[in-house]
């Protein structure tokens, strides 16, 4: 087994850095799936080397390859000019990437600091969605080849995460047949979607960032873009209002509109949205089985993403 510091000092030298200026190597938490270690060096620039896990270790079909995914949005952000880390080199099983300032966003912030930066994220957002991809899909290819349309591409990426529950026996509010069944009265909807655009789908408060050592509060990364795809922008909605309505956050869709973004919730918007929020409550449950968490943590889950991915399939019941 290699030693974490052997790791990293083979890292460094391979991104053309100086092993020897390696200080500091400490665990970033926070992440379930890929190891994640900060790099220190003497001069005091910092470092994050994210490493997978082994080829034995359970997880979910579209989990394979994530970093692919992760290098390809942050070679993205730096496009649109968005803050998120940028990609310093990546190799056979690891990423290395610039460390961006702040923490992970908390209960701290006053209702001024937080309205603010709920505006400036949403600008962020919407320079994001302006990037656009050779094709529909995971990039990394974990469900195959991109696809040449949104249909294609997401009710495959739904079918896996549904095979992914049965294979598992994950617990779902509901069968997995009666589920898909639900979900694809409703994928008429998908077809209005033509262009493929970046989507992180994993903006939830933890991979925000938020800055205060300029004196100000703003957003310091976007960070964790392993699960980003090509597809429909509206599908960041869901974690940007995780377990909530992002049709509630004024200053989000402020800051989203005023920079370009298209945010309408029209019958077949609304109808998207309702799968994109099953798919990602369908990941949400069912992980919790590979990822061997304990009960409590089971337990929590079941009780907070169980009637949201109701409530989700139940509204394209209604439409229906």
């Amino acid at each position: 087994m290699v030693d974490s510091w052997e790791r990293a000092r083979r890292v460094l030298e391979d991104a053309g850095l100086d092993p020897g200026r390696l200080a500091r190597l400490a665990p970033l938490t926070g992440g379930t799936y890929n190891t994640v270690e900060e790099l220190r060096l003497t001069d005091g620039s910092r470092y994050v080397l994210k490493v997978p896990p082994g080829a034995a270790v359970p997880g979910l079909r579209h989990e394979r390859d994530l970093l692919l995914s992760e290098a390809e949005f942050y070679r993205s952000a730096a496009r649109a000019g968005v803050t998120a880390p940028h990609l310093v080199c990546g190799g056979d099983g690891y990423l290395l990437m610039t460390a961006c300032p702040g923490e992970p966003w908390d209960g701290t912030l006053s209702d001024a600091e937080h309205a603010a930066l709920r505006t400036e994220l949403g600008r962020q957002v919407a320079r994001l969605h302006r990037v656009t991809g050779p094709g529909f899909g995971y990039p990394s290819g974990a469900l195959g080849p991109l696809a040449p349309d949104w249909r294609t591409a997401f009710t495959a990426m739904l079918d896996a995460v549904l095979d992914d529950a049965r294979r598992y026996g994950a617990w779902l509010p509901r069968p997995a047949d009666a589920v898909a069944r639900t979900a694809a009265a409703a994928y008429g909807a998908l077809d209005e979607v033509t262009v493929p655009c970046l989507v992180h789908f994993d903006l939830w408060r933890g991979n925000i960032l938020v800055d205060r050592s300029a004196g100000r509060t703003r957003i310091g990364g976007l960070v964790d873009g392993e699960r980003m795809f090509w597809g429909d922008p509206l599908a960041d909605f869901v974690s940007l209002a995780l377990l909530g309505d992002i049709r509630r956050d004024e200053a989000f869709l402020a800051g989203y509109r005023e920079e370009g973004g298209r945010a309408e919730f029209d019958g077949p918007a609304r109808l998207r949205l309702a799968l994109y929020r099953a798919y990602l409550y369908l990941i949400m449950l069912t992980e919790t089985v590979p990822r061997a968490v304990g009960e409590e943590q089971r337990r929590r889950v079941r009780e907070s993403v169980a009637p949201e991915l109701v409530a989700a399939l139940e509204e394209i019941t209604e439409a229906r």
